[in-house]
């Protein structure tokens, strides 16, 4: 998805991580999803039977991680965007997680990548209930004081940029509006986002491009710029990319690219609510 041509506390941050692995690794964990478009539950299912289930000791967050993200680690030195400047285009968005009674992050292992301290986050809170409940499950004296924790997506991004490794859990619409949209295809490997060149817009100076986490949004936003379009019009005007690949874009490519030029529109808000919102 290129650009067009030309917030949580941060006491609810969690400050370090524990361990849950699974001792006897699936040979056939590294599969896709059979059906991307199955019920939310039978989505979730499928990936933490993949992951979470043996505890082990409590490890610093900074230790957490398999691998740094790419990018730049000194600004000074490289023309492409710094961690922050990519964060500051996350911010707002929540994410929701599961920490223990000690506000550490619960980390699983998977044998698909053989990453071993990773951190699950979810776009609906609902299915963090549903991996609280998978971690009371499996390991009952873990979930004892184990709690859903919201956090942002800019947070997120810094504690990725000091080494924690992590892996968003979609939400299953999404993922089913965004196969409509990428017609042919049976599988959507990452976060869907949603862009359109209609929405861009310059505002105090500075030019945005919106990018949404949902189809609904990205629709009202469409149908409140282009009157003329209705239906299957404004679904010619989307166009469809993986978060997780926008954000490596971002990452490579340098100032005044355009990329700089992205702002992610947390679900539910509109782009003037979200600009008003960060600029207060």
């Amino acid at each position: 998805m290129p650009p067009p041509d030309s917030a949580s506390a941060r006491s609810s941050l969690p400050l370090a991580a524990t361990l849950i692995a699974d001792p006897t690794p699936s040979p056939t964990s590294a599969a896709p999803p059979p059906n991307p478009l199955a019920a939310a539950s039978s989505f979730l299912h499928h990936h933490l039977s993949r992951l979470a289930s043996h505890l082990t000791a409590p490890r610093p967050a900074l230790a957490a991680a398999a691998t740094r993200a790419p990018g730049p680690q000194d600004a000074s030195l490289s023309l492409a965007l710094a961690p922050d400047e990519v964060a500051r285009a996350l911010t707002g968005t929540p994410v929701f997680t599961v920490c223990n009674s000690n506000n550490e992050f619960v980390l699983v292992s998977d044998p698909g990548t053989g990453l071993r301290s990773l951190g699950l986050l979810c776009f609906r809170s609902e299915d963090a209930d549903a991996l609280l409940t998978h971690v009371r499950t499996r390991q009952p004296v873990l979930g004892r004081g184990a709690k859903v924790v919201p956090i942002t997506l800019d947070q997120v991004y810094m504690l990725k940029a000091e080494g924690i490794a992590f892996r968003f859990l979609p939400d299953p619409l999404q993922i089913k509006n965004a196969l409509e949209l990428k017609s042919g295809l049976t599988g959507f490997d990452g976060v869907p986002v949603f862009q359109s060149d209609l929405l861009v817009v310059k505002k105090q100076k500075k030019r945005y491009c919106p990018i949404y986490f949902q189809k609904e949004d990205i629709e009202r936003e469409l149908t409140k710029a282009s009157k003329s379009s209705r239906g299957s019009a404004l679904s010619k005007q989307i166009m469809v990319g993986s978060l997780e690949d926008v954000l490596k874009k971002m990452e490579i490519n340098e100032r005044n690219s355009g990329w700089d030029d992205l702002i992610f529109i947390p679900p539910g808000k509109s782009l003037n609510q979200h600009i008003n919102e960060v600029s207060a």
